[in-house]
């Protein structure tokens, strides 16, 4: 059953509950400072737990809120899994370590958006910035159909967004929206002109702590797309057969769970670019890289793109009435974090298969 402490209402709690969980294993936190303050004035940090010798050749890195308000669930499970004797006796029996990275997107997480501080989708952002950037010319007949002058939007804009949807399908939809963008800063999924603060940030502790590894698994955990509860396996490398098979090695249950991928089309996950794990390839060109983007569903597609548009219309619109802004982040955070026993109970379960799995392929020969 669930660690009933281990989820939080607020990134500063989240924060308080994620270092009391390491001092009760007496684990070390080294904290990587955000340079602008909270939605309440808090600090805000990355935080980086290492459970394991610095110099393990295999290393499982676990980490929340690459999508800050998704933080709501990845921090409980790194706190569930701290609080986890089994499971770390488990992975210290099969010469793992564990590095735990709490909030990648420590800004995201306080203000309940899911974007940086630059308003930048930061698992878009991973992109090699001398280079001509992706264009996503379908986002761009739709930008400013998703984020109308006015919210709610009119009768006029309901009607046309249903007929974008009617005519392409709900499916094609998501995936101009989502697929990512550079064209408008204020807009969906923007990917960023350069480097946010956390895409730096996430290279640097890739720096201090991987370099010893030569077998490296990565768990991101992320949610938002598919069915209420269900933690979807996406692959979370570069399109490598090799890698896509020990994945499913690892993870796939024996068809029990699949691994899906976005190269192959089998998962709930449009094609993307500039992804984050990318920089396991070009900071750890040492090891041999596994990575797996567990993602849980909460709502239906539709309401979550609903309250991303809501979100990036209150950036727009930061005057907006006071009730209206505080419904709009309410929506945000239901989008991503399901507040019921039942769904909590559903993802510590999984997350705990994985992370179990994740750390006997690891050791395996």
């Amino acid at each position: 059953m669930t660690q009933p402490d281990a989820f939080s209402d607020s990134y500063a709690q989240a924060r308080a509950k994620f270092q009391a969980a390491a001092a009760s294993a007496g684990l070390a936190v080294h904290a990587y400072p955000h340079p602008l303050p909270g939605w309440d004035g808090e600090a805000l940090a990355t935080d980086v737990v290492l459970d394991g010798p610095a110099n393990a050749e295999r290393l499982l890195i676990v980490t929340s809120a690459c999508h800050g308000v998704e933080g709501f669930c990845g921090s409980g499970v790194q706190v569930d899994a701290l609080g986890n004797a089994a499971w770390r006796a488990q992975a210290h029996a099969q010469g793992v370590a564990v590095l735990y990275v709490h909030a990648l997107n420590p800004h995201g997480f306080s203000y309940q958006r899911r974007v940086t501080q630059e308003n930048v989708d930061l698992n878009r952002n991973f992109q090699d910035f001398a280079q001509p950037l992706p264009v996503n010319e379908a986002y761009r007949a739709l930008h400013a159909l998703v984020l109308p002058e006015h919210w709610p939007p009119d009768a006029a804009n309901q009607v046309a967004v249903a007929n974008y949807i009617s005519q392409h399908g709900i499916t094609a939809f998501q995936g101009a929206i989502t697929r990512g963008q550079h064209e408008f800063a204020d807009g969906l999924f923007y990917g960023g002109a350069a480097p946010t603060w956390s895409n730096l940030n996430i290279r640097q502790i890739l720096r201090d702590h991987a370099q010893a590894a030569r077998r490296l698994a990565w768990v991101d955990l992320h949610t938002g797309l598919g069915p209420s509860g269900v933690g979807e396996r996406i692959f979370a490398c570069r399109d490598d057969a090799t890698a896509l098979a020990r994945a499913r090695q690892w993870w796939g249950g024996n068809g029990a769970t699949p691994v899906t991928s976005i190269y192959d089309g089998s998962s709930s996950s449009a094609f993307l670019t500039g992804l984050m794990w990318m920089a396991a390839y070009q900071e750890c060109p040492q090891a041999e890289y596994t990575g797996l983007a567990l993602e849980y569903g909460t709502l239906p597609i539709a309401d979550m793109l609903q309250a991303l548009r809501a979100d990036h219309w209150l950036h727009q619109h930061p005057d907006a009435p006071a009730a209206l802004a505080t419904q709009i982040h309410q929506q945000v955070k239901d989008a991503f974090f399901t507040d019921t026993p039942v769904w909590k109970d559903q993802i510590l379960s999984q997350a705990r298969q994985v992370l179990a799995q994740a750390s006997a392929g690891l050791a395996a020969a």
